[in-house]
């Protein structure tokens, strides 16, 4: 029964991942027919990045009221809904309003289903996870670059993912009686049924400072790269639009290979030496996209980008109990993802400025400047939580 419900989190996980990459792979072509500046998938961006902050800070308490399995079907179901929405929008304003319940939906399904597994779980399981995250968030941009292809529009795109969410959503529903208790329930010092932690709780842990602003960082970093990808290699490499939106998804191949692999190096190496490893390929894919030379060179420094940020945020999470114990994980990794978010909130739609007003060929140069801060928090965390 157990490893049903993993199955069950498994498609959980593709469902997530699914609708992430289709705004960067259609906006070269939104932008356009909307008739707003390139640098206006930053505003959809932050918008969806705030209502998944918002969920993510009351994923705690959500969860503890509902259950992880309930949280995940309502989240997805929401998620549908949004991405509906989004294929029926004549306007700017339209798809705003769309990605208000598109954020929310995402926040704490991510936070339940992380603390579900980190607890339950090998690490290994959630590499794999989040290698079928990789799996829906190549697969968007393909659907995407498919629909603009054969001449369908981006509308068609989003409808064709929102109807594999509700099939999704339907899985999802009926297994809720597979789902069982979770350790994180019960307060370790006391043996009573906790409370939800406040979010000024959470601040006091030590290290809880340093892995969220490490977490502020990798999302900044992959949604970044993600989010501008089509668009760098589009106006600042020349490559045709429908062939930089299927170029773009690569990143994301790269993520899920990396993820897939990582599964395996994970029962010979530790979450910190995975880390560390992924820090280092995605310097090394910075390193190649800033190398003058050829069309396809930053094609494959971001799919080395994708390879390293593979390990990181998997690692980085299921190594939360360990860090902060078991009965603080929840809120812990809650919190977690809302910095996460707020990465995604901040950081890509300030790159949308600085590539409308200087240019989009400094992508690689900012997401260096962002992963020098992510290794300098995730060392400092590890040398605090080695001292308690």
């Amino acid at each position: 029964m157990f490893q049903v419900v993993l199955a069950i989190i498994y498609l959980a996980f593709i469902s997530l991942g699914l609708p992430d990459a289709m705004l960067g792979a259609a906006w070269p072509d939104m932008y356009v027919e909307f008739g707003v500046p390139l640098s206006y998938a930053g505003i959809l961006s932050a918008i969806i990045a705030a209502g998944t902050i918002v969920s993510s800070l009351q994923s705690d308490r959500l969860t503890l009221k509902l259950g992880t399995g309930k949280v995940t079907v309502i989240s997805v179901v929401m998620t549908a809904i949004a991405l509906l929405g989004f294929s029926v929008s004549n306007s700017f304003w339209m798809l705003c309003l769309w990605a208000i319940p598109y954020g929310l939906g995402g926040g704490s399904v991510d936070a339940a289903l992380n603390n579900y597994v980190a607890l339950h779980y090998e690490s290994r399981h959630m590499s794999w996870l989040h290698c079928m995250w990789g799996v829906g968030a190549a697969t968007g941009p393909y659907i995407m670059g498919y629909a603009l292809t054969d001449g369908m529009g981006w509308n068609s795109g989003y409808r064709i993912i929102f109807m594999i969410q509700i099939v999704l959503s339907i899985a999802l529903f009926l297994s809720l009686p597979l789902w069982k208790n979770r350790k994180s329930e019960v307060n370790m010092e006391t043996g009573e049924a906790r409370k939800p932690m406040a979010l000024k709780d959470v601040l006091r842990i030590r290290g809880a400072k340093e892995v969220l602003i490490c977490f502020f960082c990798y999302c900044a970093v992959e949604q970044t790269a993600g989010l501008w990808a089509s668009s760098y290699l589009n106006i600042y490499k020349g490559i045709p639009v429908e062939t930089a939106a299927s170029f773009a998804s690569m990143f994301y191949i790269g993520i899920t290979v990396g993820r897939a692999i990582s599964g395996f190096m994970t029962m010979k190496f530790s979450d910190l030496a995975m880390v560390r490893l992924g820090q280092g390929l995605i310097l090394f894919g910075i390193i190649i996209m800033l190398i003058p030379a050829g069309t396809y060179i930053s094609l494959v420094g971001l799919i080395m980008i994708g390879l390293g940020c593979a390990p990181i945020y998997p690692c980085i999470i299921h190594s939360t109990p360990t860090h902060f114990g078991e009965d603080k994980s929840q809120a812990v990794i809650g919190v977690q993802m809302a910095f996460a978010y707020m990465g995604t909130l901040g950081m890509p739609p300030l790159f949308g400025v600085i590539a409308n007003t200087i240019s989009v060929s400094l992508l690689p140069l900012y997401l260096c400047i962002i992963l020098i801060l992510m290794v300098m928090m995730h060392e400092a965390l590890n040398k605090v939580t080695a001292d308690k």
